[in-house]
């Protein structure tokens, strides 16, 4: 709760000394004097810092989150669909990345300095070295437009629909994004399966004569888990940032194309609202992972 106050501080004065005016950014430069002094008053422009922190945090607990400035819609209505649109987009990449990542690790560990872990090291290296947007409109060229045309370039929906409605539209965000998240996910899963793998139990279950797949499976992949989970954790953390380039490269309608949109509007209720719910993300995630993190150590379930 502290750093969601703290957060919610930050961002009311980031907000507050932007450039400019937010009467002026409704009204036009062209607006009376009259008009503005108006507008500021409705807007609660004209009282101190303090009382207009308190007006928006106090509606933020009440559910009075205001309306947009710039076509006042209420800004729940205008974020919701967002919301919604992103999450799907987050936990889609973040699944289909998490396994891949785990997946190809594991094996990579398991062919240590074969032809499989020396080419995936230096495709991932590749990988990591990318921003988004590079790899967004490579992928645009490769599957949209100039070499194949199987996939949409942009990922437009209709105004009221979901992104479950067309999940074709999904693909190549989502490939993006998993491009991205795999290499961190991939490269901990093999340090830590390799780790594992030379540990002095799966040496003791070895010369038992336990089957391979079961040292991997019931021994080793347990104890290399864990580690991985937090970096799968900081993938999630990192998605809520990323989803905010790609969205806007396929101009996809989620809640990071709707803060760019807001902050060229200055839009201030609804720039506040999504970086708030931005930050609480970030803090219910770090406290997921940590707990997840933590059943999955065996050591720690063990009874003393």
């Amino acid at each position: 709760m502290l750093t969601l106050f703290l957060v919610s501080v930050v961002v009311f004065v980031a907000t507050e000394v932007l450039p400019g005016n937010a009467a002026f950014a409704i009204l036009g430069r062209n607006a009376s004097p009259v008009r503005v002094r108006a507008l500021e008053n409705q807007l609660h422009l004209n009282r101190g810092l303090f009382d207009q922190y308190w007006t928006w945090i106090s509606g933020l607990f009440e559910g009075r989150l205001g309306n947009s400035l710039v076509n006042s819609q209420s800004v729940w209505s205008l974020v919701e669909p967002r919301l919604v649109n992103s999450a799907i987009l987050v936990l889609v990449t973040g699944v289909i990345g998490s396994f891949l990542g785990v997946a190809l690790g594991a094996f990579a560990a398991l062919r240590k300095d074969g032809w499989f872990d020396r080419i995936s090291s230096v495709v991932l290296l590749a990988a990591t070295s990318l921003p988004e947007f590079v790899v967004a409109i490579g992928l645009i060229i490769l599957l949209a437009t100039v070499v194949f045309h199987v996939l949409p370039g942009v990922s437009l929906l209709a105004p009221g629909t979901y992104a479950w409605s067309e999940p074709q539209l999904l693909i190549l965000p989502v490939a993006t994004l998993v491009i991205v998240i795999v290499p961190y996910t991939m490269r901990m899963m093999r340090a830590a399966m390799i780790e594992a793998l030379e540990s002095d139990y799966v040496e003791m279950a070895q010369l038992k004569g336990v089957p391979e797949w079961r040292i991997v499976l019931v021994h080793a992949l347990p104890n290399a888990i864990a580690p991985t989970i937090q970096v799968i954790g900081l993938g999630f953390l990192y998605l809520a940032g990323g989803i905010v380039i790609v969205e806007n490269v396929f101009n996809f309608p989620g809640i990071g194309q709707g803060l760019v949109e807001a902050v060229n509007g200055r839009d201030i209720p609804t720039i506040q609202f999504i970086v708030v719910v931005l930050a609480a993300f970030y803090v219910v995630m770090n406290i997921l992972t940590d707990v997840i993190a933590l059943l999955a150590t065996p050591r720690r379930r063990i009874a003393r």
